[in-house]
């Protein structure tokens, strides 16, 4: 059978021939040359952090739009975590008065038996010091008793009449800083029952006082802090509200475009971080100008006392845990009016 030519083909198949043979005569590059370049997206964790880099940014020409506004609420935030940092550092100072117990620390007065001599006191005193909870033991013979209540008393010529010395000796017992009154209490009944002890003599009264004062101190403490936590999250939340409404246009055009929650509340969600961290900062400011405007007066009363007293500031470890619990707070109470304001705007 003859083949056929080329003359029988309609003029759209000789077009379709002509056409693709004008194809295959194009160069490659410059078909590839032709072709619109697509971008290449870039890495997940880059392109989060890019976003959030913008979120921060965004928040920040916030503030910035209203400066006065701004630094009011940074410094109420501020002024409101100081007040439980400068409470904690008056208890923190008062347990260094107290020693700690530290130099208060109670003592456990030990009477030996009349006639327990010298020997036998120290032989008491060295099976004592090695008991736990035992900081120290003094051991007092009747001649330095005697000697120390003369210089004392001033009653030098009624001693005189004294045929001998009345006075036993005497064990001063100083007990661990760390030891509860309780654990005070059982320590000095075991001591009493040892060997040589007549009678025992502890004066805790007053540090049972002291722990009760503290522990009642500590209370409020925690309680004006949980208040005054929970003044800046709605502080912070009420600024972030009015944020909100003040931008409900904007918010409206991101949700229409198609913007998630997420993107949304990116930026109002560092606003309330920068007005905790502003907010802590000022404290841990206010704090550090308090205790260096007492400074000189509790060295002048410590002097006056006899001792050596300064007062310590929040230190470097505290003042960073002051501004992370101003962040925290403050990102708490954006959220806290983001969720419940934001959900509400929708595009008409």
């Amino acid at each position: 059978m003859a083949r056929r030519t080329g003359h029988g083909a309609t003029p759209r198949r000789r077009q379709r021939r002509s056409g693709g043979w004008a194809q295959r005569l194009v160069p490659r590059t410059r078909r590839r040359r032709d072709r619109p370049r697509s971008r290449r997206a870039p890495p997940a964790p880059l392109l989060y952090l890019l976003r959030h880099g913008q979120a921060a940014a965004r928040a920040l020409a916030w503030a910035r739009s209203a400066p006065v506004h701004s630094l009011l609420t940074a410094a109420v935030v501020g002024i409101a975590l100081a007040l439980p940092a400068v409470f904690m550092l008056a208890l923190a100072n008062a347990e260094r008065v107290a020693g700690g117990w530290g130099a208060g620390a109670p003592r456990i007065s030990l009477f030996l038996e009349q006639d327990a001599g010298t020997e036998t006191l120290q032989r008491r005193a060295d099976a004592i010091a090695e008991r736990p909870g035992v900081a120290g033991v003094e051991p007092i013979t009747p001649e330095e008793a005697l000697a120390a209540f003369r210089a004392d008393s001033g009653l030098d010529a009624a001693l005189e009449l004294l045929d001998e010395n009345p006075l036993p000796p005497v064990l001063v017992v100083t007990v661990e800083p760390s030891l509860s009154p309780s654990e005070v209490s059982r320590l000095a009944d075991r001591l009493a029952g040892t060997e040589a002890i007549a009678r025992m003599r502890l004066d805790q009264a007053w540090v049972e006082r002291l722990h009760a004062i503290l522990a009642l101190a500590e209370r409020a403490l925690w309680s004006t802090g949980a208040l005054l936590a929970l003044a800046v999250v709605l502080v912070v939340g009420n600024t972030i509200r009015l944020t909100i409404e003040s931008r409900r246009e904007e918010v409206e055009i991101v949700k229409l475009i198609g913007g998630s929650n997420g993107l949304v509340r990116r930026p109002f969600l560092y606003e309330g971080l920068g007005y905790g961290l502003l907010g802590g900062g000022i404290a841990w400011g206010l704090t550090g100008l308090g205790r260096w405007s007492l400074a000189g007066p509790a060295e002048r009363l410590a002097e006056a006392y006899g001792t050596a007293f300064t007062l310590s500031g929040l230190g470097l470890g505290n003042g960073l845990l002051l501004l992370l619990i101003g962040a925290g707070l403050g990102v708490l109470g954006a959220w806290t009016a983001v969720a419940r304001h934001l959900a509400a705007i929708e595009p008409r």
